[in-house]
């Protein structure tokens, strides 16, 4: 969290011209708006399935799917994701609650799992993709038979995530999305100018990519000596190494549409990260104990890297904004 604030604080210091025009409104029709509303689709798509047959190896490819949709803005943070994210993806869970708490959850056989309404009210450790890949892919909770507690339990998760992707897609489109459009007219006291707005969109980009880095690949990493093949996001389904690409395509695209201009570095980049992967032998990164299998991973978080360092230049520079802020820099 620390490394992020600086580079955010780096970024919203620095004085930002437009010397090239920068499209806030195409970042938003063209990616966040569609990001949002195709989730929200899709966690809808879900929670009738779970309706419709609860049991775990039914609902694996539609929270697939789901979850491949949420990649594409995952790293947002700002307007209603910058509090409405984290129940849907509360991860890294470094102390293990989400375990902890379905347990507590499923053994009680507690009344609130029996209320999608009022499920809100429960701990975000057991709300949203990740408690529920722990109920479809890991054996302690995943064998759970129709009618049963944990089955309506599956339900009632599904439909409170449909519900908070449909409130995340209606805070955007009805109200943030005006608030980007707007910047720098008079009454928006969010962003005093459209260079703010540029700004705000191009910091998700940097400190998404960063946060693929250092967390989606460091955490499994750990180090030479001791790997956390474990520490890895979505491990359980197998989806570790799909959500480090899809949320770097996710950064890209993002950057595509915001600038009104070709990024062939930065997509070349990209192309060269899709090549790198497929030579880990393990898209969940629990080989990276092996030395070999290791390298591969480290390889390609530096890509990831390169990625971000293409994007500084190809549209930092260009908007004005210096490259070169490095996150591991300052308190």
């Amino acid at each position: 969290m620390k490394k992020t604030l600086t580079v955010c604080a780096a970024l919203l210091a620095a004085p930002l011209a437009l010397p090239a025009r920068a499209g806030v409104p195409e970042a938003l029709k063209e990616h966040i708006l569609p990001g949002y509303a195709g989730f929200a689709q899709a966690t809808e798509t879900l929670a009738g399935a779970a309706q419709a047959d609860c049991t775990a190896p039914a609902l694996r490819g539609a929270w697939m799917h789901a979850f491949d949709l949420w990649n594409a803005v995952a790293d947002i943070h700002i307007g209603p994701s910058e509090t409405g994210a984290l129940p849907v993806a509360f991860w890294p869970d470094s102390r293990g609650f989400t375990p902890k708490t379905l347990t507590k959850l499923i053994s009680g056989e507690e009344e609130i799992g029996h209320d999608p309404l009022g499920y809100g009210d429960v701990s975000i450790a057991a709300r949203g993709l990740y408690p529920l890949e722990f109920m479809l892919y890991d054996p302690q909770f995943s064998d759970y038979e129709k009618g049963s507690y944990a089955c309506t339990l599956v339900q009632t998760m599904t439909r409170d995530l449909a519900r908070q992707a449909a409130t995340l897609d209606a805070g955007w489109e009805e109200q943030f999305a005006d608030v980007l459009r707007t910047a720098g007219q008079e009454g928006n006291a969010t962003y005093m100018g459209e260079d703010e707005a540029v700004r705000a969109i191009y910091t998700q980009i940097l400190t998404g990519l960063e946060f693929t880095a250092d967390t989606r690949l460091g955490r499994p990493l750990g180090t030479f000596e001791r790997p956390r093949p474990t520490r890895a996001e979505a491990w359980r389904s197998g989806r570790s190494l799909r959500n480090v690409l899809q949320d770097s395509k996710g950064a890209y695209d993002m950057a595509a549409a915001l600038a009104d201009w070709d990024l062939p570095q930065s997509k070349a980049a990209l192309d060269r990260l899709y090549e790198l992967a497929e030579r880990v032998e393990d898209p969940s990164f629990q080989k990276v104990e092996d030395p070999g299998e290791r390298l591969h991973v480290e390889i390609l978080q530096q890509q990831v890297r390169a990625l971000s360092d293409a994007l500084e230049q190809e549209i930092g520079v260009r908007l004005g904004i210096q490259p070169g802020f490095n996150s591991g820099d300052g308190d």
